[in-house]
């Protein structure tokens, strides 16, 4: 019986492959001579896709230019091919890769944009979830030893919107997220541990940041310590997640889009770092 059941699902699968393959090469219409398939719409909308995504990520940037000299090289391209000019396609030719050489050399910033948007992709951070996992308890384990200790913690969670306007007021770190580097950079006898922490991509990039105050009313803001008003005052502005930990009391609260939750607990941090950075 099992037998007969492995091959019914061999013939079912070869059946939807079979059918699959037809549907791939399927002819939705032809012009004269050129056929038009199933696979040219979806090689255009890739090609589409593609174009689009990169102009998201370059609109605003020197690099936009770039992409619009690229794109009329290849179109000029096409032409000559198509009328034959040997000569001109040769150039043209020679001239492409000296054009990707020069966006190697001249463009690097935007490149690293391209390769960071690549990596925040869903799909892309299921792949390397353990590592991420093994952040978010280097995180926790420095909240839980500051907290004991009763050491006040302003830590950073870079969102969409760039610091860098704060990151060059800073100390640069540039350190790969541990407990012990957290721990000692908030160690009241630290020289960095006045001010915030940006990590951004599972770096802790700058220390000793100086955040903006909230504008909370006056009477609001007399309950709140520097570091609360700070937290607040960031996530009014940006979309970046702030951890504060009280050096009075060692709570911990979570900052986001002006809104402070306090008195987090153990489980509940987990639950928002793995909705951070999972």
């Amino acid at each position: 019986m099992s037998d007969k059941k492995n091959i019914l699902y061999i013939l079912i699968g070869l059946l939807v492959g079979a059918i699959a393959i037809n549907f791939w090469r399927f002819e939705l219409f032809s012009i004269a001579f050129i056929s038009f398939r199933v696979y040219d719409l979806v090689d255009i909308m890739a090609v589409a896709f593609v174009l689009y995504s990169l102009y998201k990520i370059f609109k605003g940037t020197r690099a936009a230019q770039l992409l619009s000299g690229i794109l009329i090289l290849t179109l000029l391209s096409v032409i000559v091919r198509w009328a034959e000019l040997h000569g001109m396609s040769w150039f043209l030719s020679n001239l492409s890769t000296v054009w990707v050489i020069a966006a190697v050399i001249l463009f690097q910033p935007e490149l690293r944009r391209v390769l960071i948007y690549l990596g925040q992709n869903p799909f892309v951070r299921t792949l390397f979830r353990v590592k991420n996992l093994a952040m978010v308890s280097e995180i926790v384990n420095a909240v839980l030893t500051c907290q004991d200790r009763k050491w006040g913690m302003l830590i950073v969670m870079e969102g969409e919107v760039g610091l860098k306007h704060i990151k060059e007021k800073s100390a640069s770190i540039n350190a790969r997220v541990s407990a012990e580097l957290l721990v000692s950079i908030f160690n009241p006898s630290s020289p960095l541990h006045d001010g915030a922490i940006i990590i951004s991509h599972e770096v802790i990039e700058a220390a000793k940041c100086i955040l903006p105050l909230s504008e909370e009313p006056q009477g609001a803001r007399m309950k709140l310590g520097t570091r609360h008003l700070a937290a607040l005052g960031l996530s009014e502005e940006t979309d970046a997640h702030i951890l504060v930990v009280s050096e009075e009391t060692g709570t911990l609260s979570h900052v986001h889009n002006g809104i402070m939750k306090r008195g987090l607990d153990e489980i509940q941090l987990r639950k928002v770092l793995n909705t951070l950075i999972i």
